[in-house]
């Protein structure tokens, strides 16, 4: 596996934010998102080789229960999947995140799936696949990352279109650089959507500090 980095964090995002986590993150991605805060993990920056084994060996290292598998695009490597069953036979709590444009399928149904649908700021518009939907299940996440009035409104839709209650666990994360999650939280309330609004913890706490 070519990994980025491995390191135990708080976790800042998802419904699972605010817990110790420890993170796999694996080089490489197949999209370049214009607000990407871990471009270096894209373009294979400083990258280790390592067996499942050897992932497995450090993971355990640390004194935590949950672990996420994170990019890049985690999927672009075969082997995310088989470390994610792994994981899970030894009792580890799993989260993927991944972009929505890869084939879920075979991924085990028990790891919470962390899914990314890319809203017209991100550049990548149109990669999510569809598809996708069936393979989400209720403990499983959707997230929107929002750049502003026309990213939320893209992700209203969608909502509406598409989700059709696959999962209650719906994200809307403001890009920090440019949307004031002010603006954004008047408009979740005024449309009395049932969504989370999602703010990076860990970039309050260490300011985008590689592996914190």
């Amino acid at each position: 596996m070519e990994i980025s980095e491995i390191f135990l964090s708080i976790q800042g995002e998802s419904s699972y934010a605010g817990k110790p986590c420890i993170f796999v993150r694996l080089a490489g991605c197949n999209l370049n998102c214009g607000w990407c805060d871990t471009t270096y993990a894209n373009t294979g920056e400083e990258t280790r080789e390592l067996s499942i084994d050897a992932v497995i060996d450090e993971v355990k290292g640390y004194k935590c229960d949950t672990v996420e598998i994170t990019g890049g695009e985690p999927l672009l490597q075969d082997s995310s999947v088989e470390l994610a069953s792994r994981l899970l036979q030894l009792g580890f709590t799993v989260l993927l995140e991944t972009n929505g444009s890869i084939s879920l399928e075979g991924v085990d149904a028990k790891v919470i799936k962390v899914v990314d649908v890319k809203c017209p700021s991100s550049g990548q518009a149109g990669t999510f696949l569809v598809e996708n939907l069936e393979y989400i299940t209720p403990d499983d996440e959707l997230k929107f990352v929002i750049g502003g009035r026309g990213d939320y409104d893209f992700a209203r839709n969608f909502l509406l279109e598409f989700v059709c209650g696959r999962t209650n666990k719906i994200l809307f994360a403001p890009v920090k650089s440019s949307m004031d999650p002010k603006d954004l939280a008047e408009w979740i309330l005024h449309d009395s959507l049932d969504v989370r609004l999602q703010l990076q913890i860990h970039s309050y706490i260490w300011n985008d500090t590689r592996g914190r």
